[in-house]
């Protein structure tokens, strides 16, 4: 089987195509660029720069991907964009290299990207992941797999998405979102569990509704405790080493990163500092 290529699309000689993959009229793909078996390049797409693209992946009209970050501090260096399989990038998505040499902007498996979302340089992704349109993750963003972003948000560079969190459209996300959490607004603050996403997940009926529960527990303790924030971190730490949930123990773990040097920490209370 030959490559599928539209006569009018330009595609360097050093570029890695597999035989599978169709391209459509007008795309660009550069010399550094490899594509493997059976993902689609749809029209006017860019691919630039040093990109490896996995299995299966679609790219629809527009789409922009590898180009250099924006980023005052690149030297012209080196970096990448690895890209996993089954992903969907919808129109005029744009995702950027990293800025120093031998850095990567990972893309996982089987996410959705609509329209117009732009991914930054450094942005590590999961897998199963949705980004509703118009969404900016600015540099150093990670999102863990499962989480679901909504629609016209930025989010702030080096910011953490946790696991299964779900973030309400139009927000503005300057903290980290703890996993399995629904957040929303501006400023933003955490409103409640994430009971739809965790029982698609099938994790709401994980040992007879228990990981639910203590899910809940953790919630209230963090968010409608009369406790401070130190107070319930503390009492977190005790739940997770009593807990055989690998949910509850994940929990505790972001929060307790979060809170780290480098990173912005949690998203907090609402009219609560975290002292």
């Amino acid at each position: 089987m030959t490559t599928l290529i539209h006569p009018t699309a330009v595609i360097h000689p050093g570029a890695q195509l597999h035989p599978t993959v169709r391209v459509g009229a007008y795309a660009v793909i550069g010399e550094r660029v490899k594509v493997d078996a059976g993902s689609v390049i749809g029209p006017h797409v860019v691919l630039d720069g040093w990109i490896e693209i996995g299995e299966r992946n679609q790219f629809f009209p527009g789409a922009s991907v590898g180009l250099e970050p924006q980023d005052l501090k690149y030297d012209g260096s080196v970096s990448l964009v690895k890209i996993g399989n089954g992903n969907r990038f919808r129109e005029y998505v744009t995702i950027n290299r990293a800025t120093h040499a031998d850095e990567t902007t990972v893309i996982g498996n089987d996410n959705l990207l609509m329209a117009y979302v732009h991914v930054a340089h450094n942005c590590v992704l999961g897998n199963q992941i949705v980004i509703a349109n118009g969404v900016s993750l600015a540099g150093h963003v990670h999102v863990e797999s499962q989480a679901v972003i909504g629609g016209v948000l930025g989010v702030h560079q080096f910011v953490h998405i946790g696991r299964l969190a779900m973030v309400g459209g139009m927000s503005r996300i300057d903290r980290d979102v703890p996993p399995f959490m629904l957040v929303e607004g501006n400023p933003v603050r955490v409103r409640s569990l994430n009971q739809v996403g965790l029982k698609r997940a099938g994790i709401a009926d994980l040992d007879d509704g228990k990981t639910l529960r203590q899910l809940k527990q953790t919630f209230r303790l963090l968010y409608r405790s009369e406790h401070s924030f130190k107070e319930s971190l503390v009492a977190l730490q005790k739940v997770a080493e009593d807990s055989d949930s690998e949910h509850i123990q994940h929990l505790a773990t972001f929060i307790q990163q979060s809170n780290t040097k480098g990173r912005r920490g949690v998203i907090p209370r609402r009219g609560r500092s975290h002292g």
